[in-house]
C-alpha cells in the first residue's frame, strides 16, 4: 500500500458510481479472459503435435492476453472498487510496464499474423515455405519489438505515471509538455505501434479478400452450384472482418484520447474519456480468443472433440446402463460436425453414417456381419473443367495432406 505522501496523486478523478462500474466490467473481463485464453491454450496444447506454423501466433496472442489479465486486473479491480490507487509508485511503474509490454505484444502479434496470412493466401509459392523456425523467429521479434517501447520509459525515454482517471497507471500522457524525450517517445509510439499496425492489417486483409473473391469467381465457373466452395471463403472473410473490427474497436479510442492529451490541451480531456478508452483496450483480452475459437475450424473441431471426451468420461456410468449401440450412435450423431473431416474445398465430408456404429444405418439387416465396415472417405479433384471423385485412400500421402 502506498503511504499518504504517495497516494494523493492516485485518487480517482471520476465518480464512485463510475468506478464501481469499471470495477464490475474489469471483473467480468478478467473472468472471461481467463476462460477464453485458457481454453485456447488448452486446445493448442492438446493438438500441439499438429499445430501449423501460422498457429504459433494465435498461441502467442493468447499468452500475451492472458499475461495482461493476470498482471493488470488483480490491481485494477480493487483500486476501482475502492475509488483510489491502492499501491505505491513502484507498483504503478510495474503495472504500466506490463500493460505496455503485453498490449503492444498483442498488437504486433496481430500485425505479423495478418502478414503471414497475406503471404500464404496471396503468395502461396512463398507462403508454403513458411516453416516452424520462421514462426519462432517472428515470435521472438514480436516480444523484442514490444520490449523496446516498454523499457523506454524506465530508461528515461518517456515516463510512466497515473492514468488521468486515477485508478490505474500507464504512460504519462502529460509528459510531452515537459520533456522533449517524452515527446519523441509518444510520437514513435503512435506511429510505430498504431499507424503502422493499422495500415498493415488493413492492407493485408484487403488483399486477402480480393484474392479470395477472385479465386471464388474462377472456381464457380467450373463447378455445379451444389459443390461451390463457399464455406472456406466465408470463413476467411469472417475472420478478416472480425480481426479488423476487433483491432480498431479495442485500440482506436485509446489512441485518439491519448494523442488528444499529448498534443492538445490536456486539461480539456475529461478523465472519463480515458476511463472508457481503457475499458475498450482491455476488452481485447476477451475479443481475440473468441474470434479465433469461433472462426478457426481446426481449433473449434479440437475443442468440440475434447469436450465430447470429457462429457463421455463424466457420464460413463450413465452410459453403461443403456445399450452400447444406442449410446454410441447418439453420441456420434451429436458430434457429427465436430468429427467430420473438412476437405480443402471447404466442404465437410458427409457419408450419412454413424462413425462409431459398426455398420451403416441403412443396412439394418446386416449389422451382425459387418464389424469390419468403415466409411469410405472421398475427395473431389478438379482438372480443367471436369471434376471427379476418388477415394482418399487411393491418393498419395502428399495429396492426402493437402485435402484433409
Amino acid at each position: 500500500m502506498g503511504n499518504a505522501s504517495e497516494s494523493y496523486l492516485f485518487v480517482s478523478r471520476i465518480s464512485k458510481n463510475n468506478d464501481f462500474l469499471m470495477g464490475t466490467l474489469y471483473t467480468i473481463f478478467g473472468v472471461l479472459s481467463l476462460l477464453g485464453n485458457g481454453i485456447l491454450l488448452f486446445v493448442a496444447y492438446r493438438k500441439k503435435s499438429s499445430l501449423k506454423p501460422a498457429e504459433f501466433f494465435v498461441v502467442n496472442l493468447a499468452i500475451s492476453d492472458l499475461s495482461m489479465t493476470l498482471t493488470l486486473f488483480p490491481l485494477a479491480i480493487p483500486s476501482a472498487f475502492l475509488h483510489m490507487w491502492l499501491f505505491n509508485r513502484i507498483t504503478c511503474a510495474v503495472y504500466a510496464f506490463c500493460g505496455v509490454l503485453f498490449g503492444l505484444c498483442s498488437l504486433t502479434n496481430l500485425t505479423v499474423l495478418s502478414c503471414v496470412c497475406w503471404l500464404k493466401v496471396c503468395c502461396p509459392n512463398y507462403g508454403n515455405k513458411f516453416s516452424y523456425s520462421h514462426a519462432c523467429l517472428l515470435v521472438a521479434c514480436i516480444w523484442c519489438y514490444a520490449g523496446v517501447f516498454a523499457v523506454g520509459p524506465l530508461s528515461g525515454w518517456g515516463e510512466y505515471g497515473a492514468e488521468p482517471y486515477g485508478t490505474a497507471c500507464c504512460i504519462d500522457w502529460h509528459a510531452p509538455g515537459r520533456s522533449s524525450a517524452a515527446m519523441s517517445y509518444i510520437i514513435c509510439l503512435f506511429f510505430f505501434c498504431y499507424i503502422v499496425p493499422c495500415t498493415v492489417i488493413f492492407l493485408s486483409y484487403t488483399f486477402i479478400l480480393l484474392t479470395v473473391r477472385g479465386s471464388r469467381q474462377a472456381v464457380q465457373q467450373h463447378m455445379s452450384p451444389q459443390n461451390k466452395i463457399t464455406n472456406a471463403h466465408a470463413l476467411i472473410v469472417k475472420l478478416s472482418v472480425a480481426v479488423c473490427i476487433g483491432f480498431l474497436t479495442a485500440w482506436s479510442p485509446y489512441a485518439v484520447v491519448s494523442m488528444w492529451a499529448a498534443f492538445g490541451n490536456s486539461a480539456k480531456v475529461p478523465p472519463m474519456a480515458f476511463a472508457l478508452a481503457a475499458i475498450f483496450a482491455k476488452s481485447s483480452t476477451i475479443y481475440n480468443p473468441i474470434v479465433y475459437l469461433v472462426f478457426k475450424p481446426n481449433f473449434r473441431k479440437s475443442l468440440c472433440r475434447d469436450m465430447a471426451k470429457c462429457r463421455s468420461t463424466l457420464c460413463g456410468c450413465v452410459c453403461q446402463d443403456s445399450s452400447a449401440q444406442k449410446g454410441t450412435c447418439r453420441q456420434s450423431h451429436h458430434n457429427e460436425e465436430c468429427n467430420s473431416t473438412r476437405l480443402s474445398n471447404g466442404l465437410p465430408e458427409n457419408h450419412r453414417t454413424c462413425r462409431h456404429c459398426p455398420c451403416p444405418e441403412t443396412d439394418t439387416g446386416a449389422r451382425e456381419n459387418c464389424g469390419d465396415y468403415s466409411p469410405q472417405q472421398t475427395a473431389r479433384i478438379l482438372k480443367g473443367s471436369l471434376h471427379s471423385e476418388v477415394a482418399v485412400s487411393q491418393l498419395s500421402n502428399e495429396m492426402q495432406s493437402d485435402f484433409l
